[in-house]
């Protein structure tokens, strides 16, 4: 007999009164996450009154005083150089959509103990309970002094763009929207390599992305200043073309830069031979559709849970294939990027992430692989070691070459 589901919410799902077993009773996510992952602590003992007084008062106001006539201080001595702030409104959480800023906390603190465990950076989980662009914009910008970095997460499309844009301008510290741009580091990468594995250059693939949400555009974006031979992005209507009528902001800058071969109609339709398939939407494809793909293709079916194209399938067509799951080899997975990035960008005490800084990414994780380069291995896994040093020297190498470095 199936276990009863009790709401976390309720009362009733603790036994402190004697009501139903509390959820962690019987499933071992809800065990790992009671009392929340993380913590904060410290990083000086606080043995006696010697040491309270240099942790805290008169000691402290010498800090404070010389931070306060040399503002750069701060760097130096306190952890604002080390911390990254990870920002949501809980519009876009994972697969589960706009569940609110209480319910994305537990993504939150995940994804601020990988920043710990695979860059060796702190950051703290900030759920905001607002969705308004400029409201958003403005608190950030409110909390910016306490950080060195603002790492954007799970904020619904079109709004993802406006904000991140609109915070760049505004603060002097890395701002970076994980779901565009960690998304599409970690594709290119394993795209150079698959290119490379099959002997053909950027330059003479043609690509169709299905999803124009965040993921989408800055995969796109990536690609097309990586040198890619075209790239097609499709939405729900199809091709993202200049001659629709329906387009959004977004989407018609979008049709600008992408599409060179002019292929209009649906995601079927701009497949047949093409030479990469990348999905970031969901739903399925037709295996026929991936039939009609040029030989040798490359299929990175990169929804969760479920694939828009199942290995099983693509394996019958494709050259590589890659997805967003883990029990399956080639996983693009964010976790290659971001900590490297920000660790990288910490370092150097960047004033942003540049499109240069991103590439370079790329490039560095790309080149782990090296010589252990096939077909069930272009992109490495996130437990291998040389990934967050090997990007993180990368970054810190592109933001001194680009100008953005201030150290």
């Amino acid at each position: 007999m199936a276990a009863e589901i009790v709401n976390p919410r309720s009362d009733s799902s603790t036994d402190q009164d004697g009501g139903a077993e509390p959820l962690d009773a019987f499933d071992p996510a809800f065990a790992l996450h009671r009392g929340g992952k993380m913590a904060v602590q410290a990083t000086v003992p606080v043995r006696d009154k010697d040491d309270l007084s240099l942790a805290y008062t008169p000691g402290v106001a010498k800090v404070c005083s010389a931070i306060a006539e040399q503002p750069e201080l701060v760097h130096d001595y306190t952890w604002k150089s080390s911390v990254v702030a990870v920002v949501t409104d809980g519009t876009a959480v994972l697969g589960l959509g706009d569940i609110g800023p209480e319910a994305s906390l537990p993504v939150m603190e995940g994804k601020a103990i990988l920043f710990k465990q695979f860059g060796g950076v702190d950051a703290v989980p900030i759920a905001l309970d607002c969705t308004g662009v400029d409201e958003i914009v403005e608190t950030v910008v409110r909390l910016a002094p306490s950080f060195g970095g603002v790492n954007l997460e799970d904020i619904s499309a079109p709004r993802c763009f406006e904000i991140e844009r609109k915070l760049q301008e505004r603060l002097d510290i890395p701002v970076f929207h994980d779901d565009q741009h960690g998304t599409a580091v970690v594709t290119l990468a394993a795209l150079r390599n698959a290119a490379r594995l099959t002997g053909k250059g950027l330059g003479d693939l043609r690509a169709v992305i299905s999803g124009s949400g965040a993921a989408g555009v800055a995969i796109a974006k990536m690609l097309v200043e990586a040198g890619i031979g075209d790239v097609a992005v499709s939405d729900r209507k199809g091709v993202v073309s200049a001659d629709r009528d329906d387009l959004t902001p977004v989407k018609r800058e979008v049709a600008g830069f992408t599409n060179k071969a002019g292929i209009t109609g649906s995601l079927e339709a701009a497949l047949e031979g093409a030479d990469v398939f990348i999905g970031v939407s969901g739903g399925t494809v037709p295996e026929a559709a991936v039939a009609s793909m040029a030989e040798g293709a490359f299929v990175f079916a990169m929804a969760n849970p479920n694939p828009e194209v199942h290995p099983d399938v693509a394996h019958k067509y494709a050259a590589v294939v890659a997805t967003g799951r883990s029990d399956f080899p080639n996983q693009i997975n964010n976790v290659l990027a971001f900590p490297g990035i920000f660790a990288g960008a910490l370092q150097v005490r960047a004033s942003r992430i540049t499109e240069g800084m991103k590439i370079a990414a790329a490039e560095a994780l790309a080149a782990v692989v090296g010589d252990d380069l096939a077909a069930d291995y272009v992109i490495p896994s996130p437990f291998d070691e040389r990934v967050a040093p090997a990007v993180t020297a990368a970054v810190a190498a592109a933001a001194r070459a680009e100008g953005v470095a201030r150290r």
